[in-house]
């Protein structure tokens, strides 16, 4: 498989994508966690809890709370583990103009969550 690291071709090719539906990021226990009749979209496990990104219907179906509601933006370009400095160029362009951004790298791509 075959990831990019250079940035002047991340930037070029990062093609940015919009999910349709808004998410959510919620802080549970882990016995919540367990019984969550859905399949979040991520999770990230702390000392504090369990945080997980879901879809907005799917946390207030099941009664979760949140604080607000984020568009994702996946950039479907395959961005590399290793590549330097892609999101660090992207995040502080945002943050220049007042946008928070909270970004979730997986093995294939990267997701931007910017408020709804």
């Amino acid at each position: 498989m075959n990831a990019e690291t250079e940035l002047q071709t991340l930037i070029a090719t990062m093609k940015p994508s919009l999910h349709a539906q808004p998410y959510v990021f919620c802080s549970i226990d882990e016995v919540v966690f367990a019984r969550l009749p859905f399949i979040p979209l991520g999770t990230f496990h702390e000392p504090e809890g369990v945080t997980i990104i879901a879809t907005r219907e799917q946390a207030s179906d099941s009664g979760l709370e949140f604080d607000m509601s984020w568009a994702c933006v996946t950039l479907e370009v395959r961005s590399s583990l290793m590549a330097v400095g892609f999101l660090a160029l992207i995040t502080a362009r945002l943050a220049r103009t007042g946008i928070s951004v909270k970004p979730v790298s997986a093995f294939q791509h990267d997701q931007l969550f910017v408020p709804w």
